[in-house]
């Protein structure tokens, strides 16, 4: 439960002719992670599944292509698991799929260009409404002439009164036919010997030529017709290929043909990923990977039942020289599934970390409910969880969590949709001691830190760190000092005095940190290595100060709860009821949605960086099981 489940390391030895069964089973087992193989390559040269392989991802890259094209969906249930698929078959049904590709790709093509002359003459139908108001023909305007030099461009409108008049100096005329807000669209038409001067006119006027497309033949109306014409004809023919297409996705035998090739596939799919890893030697072959402890017992059961005597499984602990090696398999109960994938987002445990998922689940709904605590504000979150379980999926659990939380401590603080009359408060109202409510913020902090350093200490003894685990300074050591810290800033504030004992332990676990510290560091010049080594030291001391004060956060937010409550009731009371009852409805909603989505938010930060960051490596291997569609997955068991 605090730790991934323990982990085997198991080598299959196997004839050939059994290898696609044994894959097929073991993907069927569902929690049996493959690695390469510890035996020597010279030893097993061979790469037996090397071809079927080959043959796997043709296949594979063609009948996803053909599902896609004919938009058929897989169900996700696999028919007649355990029968392995040959190299033969995976040829046999390689050939066909090459066929229906074939025919299928053609077809596409033909889509896809239908699509694209539809949508070029849907631009050129566009482009041509800046011309509709001309009533010339529009091939005229494309073709140059040896006598008329004639243009077609846009100007700045600003620009147009002493265009036009250079114009009529230069010896041409200009015929408006568009404008818009900024630009006029314009024909201008003169001699051609005249064309170099009108250039510089057209330069410092801001002239941008326009490119009458080759499509256009005739006046506007005439090509507008043609045009809608086009585009009504390639719809006719796109709808005939879709119908086309959907029509042979519908015959039963083809499609029954289709979901028979993805369920080949799919039984193919375990021997394909693990050709990689297998190695071989004549008839022989091996595949190694890990398996969880208590389940070895199951698989050489269904080796037994499935290849009887012709198989032979190895299996040992993990070495002490590979724990990073091996992967992580979480094991939790299904209403933990939320909270374990928070954790995840942040990291995968080690293997022999202590996984964090239960102590998260707790605190994190804990100071969620003291920073946002209410009664009805509660009993709301919780309640959409509730309804909202669809959407929500499998945080469902989480919301329901936190909006008991949120109840649970909205009845000790007496408040109920921000008031604090209706109910009496079990405890007290967070604004009647908000010293008191500090103080419980230490406190707490105060647990979390150590119970964050006692969790560090056992993962760097786990990973045989012991030096670590004993020195530096967020281990034993660092444990000593901050005890120290607490215990000096107790006797100051209680009898403003220190005594000898508390400067003592702190000054010995700081040597010790010094030590350690002077020790890692021995590389490094004298002058730079007694400045690391201060400088740790000073960043131990305020790293545990500035993380303690980080915890006031959940007093500040709690209170902080309260007083935009009465500020909500002080906008409400100055209106009449129906205002009154708006302004309170729309601040409850207000505080729900936004202070609720910041408080979740405070909360995550508190567990991710004042504890996973301190004992919580998170660079642990996911567990990633065979399984028959391919695709491994990070494997969560509950």
């Amino acid at each position: 439960m605090f730790k991934p489940l323990p982990m085997l390391r198991i080598d299959l030895s196997l004839l050939k002719d059994d290898a696609p069964q044994a894959a097929l089973l073991l993907a069927n087992f569902g929690s049996f992670a493959p690695e390469i193989t510890e035996i020597i390559p010279d030893q097993l040269p061979e790469m037996p599944g090397e071809n079927y392989r080959q043959a796997y991802n043709e296949n594979k890259s063609r009948l996803d292509k053909i599902l896609d094209h004919f938009e058929i969906a897989v169900p996700e249930v696999i028919s007649e698991p355990m029968q392995p698929v040959s190299l033969e078959q995976l040829n046999e049904l390689g050939a066909w799929l090459k066929q229906v590709w074939q025919q299928a790709s053609n077809n596409q093509e033909r889509m896809r260009k239908l699509r694209e002359d539809r949508q070029h003459a849907g631009q050129l139908l566009r482009a041509l409404d800046q011309f509709m108001d001309l009533n010339v023909d529009l091939t005229r305007l494309q073709k140059k002439s040896a006598l008329l030099d004639v243009r077609v461009g846009t100007l700045p409108l600003a620009n147009i009164q002493r265009f036009e008049e250079a114009l009529g100096l230069a010896g041409y005329v200009a015929i408006r036919f568009f404008s818009s807000a900024e630009l006029i669209h314009l024909i201008i038409a003169g001699a051609t010997g005249q064309s170099g001067e009108i250039e510089r006119v057209l330069q410092a006027a801001g002239w941008r030529s326009t490119d009458i497309p080759a499509e256009f033949h005739g006046r506007p109306d005439e090509v507008r017709q043609e045009l809608g014409e086009r585009m009504a004809s390639l719809d006719e023919e796109y709808s005939e290929a879709d119908k086309q297409r959907r029509a042979q996705a519908a015959l039963p035998d083809f499609h029954a043909r289709l979901i028979d090739a993805a369920h080949t596939m799919a039984r193919a799919a375990p021997y394909a990923e693990l050709a990689t890893l297998m190695r071989g030697r004549g008839e022989l072959i091996t595949v190694s990977g890990w398996v969880p402890g208590n389940e070895l017992s199951h698989l050489e059961q269904m080796l037994q039942q499935s290849l009887g005597d012709h198989f032979v499984l190895r299996a040992r602990e993990p070495h002490d020289d590979e724990r990073l090696l091996v992967p992580s398999l979480i094991s939790h109960q299904r209403w933990l599934r939320p909270f374990s994938s928070l954790v995840l987002n942040y990291g995968v445990p080690r293997y022999g970390e202590v996984d964090p998922t239960i102590l998260f689940a707790i605190s994190f709904v804990l100071m969620f409910g003291m920073m946002f605590g209410d009664l009805g504000q509660g009993a709301v979150i919780a309640l959409a969880g509730l309804l909202l379980r669809k959407r929500v999926g499998h945080y469902t659990s989480l919301v329901v969590m936190i909006g008991i939380s949120s109840s649970l401590f909205g009845l000790l603080y007496g408040s109920v949709f921000g008031y604090e009359h209706l109910v009496p408060a079990l405890w007290m109202p967070p604004l009647s001691d908000p010293m008191l409510m500090l103080g419980v913020a230490l406190g707490w902090g105060v647990g979390f830190i150590l119970l964050s350093t006692l969790l560090t200490i056992h993962n760097r003894l786990a990973d045989g760190r012991m030096r670590d685990a004993l020195l530096d300074s967020h281990g034993a050591a660092g444990l000593l000092l901050y005890l120290g810290l607490l215990a000096g800033a107790w006797r100051l504030g209680t009898t403003g005095q220190l005594g000898i004992a508390i400067p003592l332990l702190v000054c010995a676990a700081l040597a010790a940190i010094f030590s350690h510290a002077w020790r890692r560091n021995s590389s490094s010049a004298l002058g730079e290595r007694v400045l690391i080594v201060l400088v740790e030291g000073f960043e131990a001391i305020m790293a545990y100060i500035s993380n303690t004060l980080s915890f006031l956060r959940l007093a500040a937010f709690s209170l902080n709860h309260v007083a935009l409550a009465i500020a909500i009731f002080t906008v409400g009371n100055m209106l009449h009821s129906t205002g009154y009852w708006l302004t309170v409805v729309l601040g409850n909603i207000f505080m729900l949605v936004l202070e609720g989505a910041i408080v979740a938010i405070q909360a995550l930060r508190l567990e991710y960086y004042e504890g996973f960051s301190r004992f919580f490596g998170g660079d642990g291997k996911p567990f990633r099981p065979l399984t028959l569609s391919g695709k491994r997955k990070l494997a969560l068991q509950h």
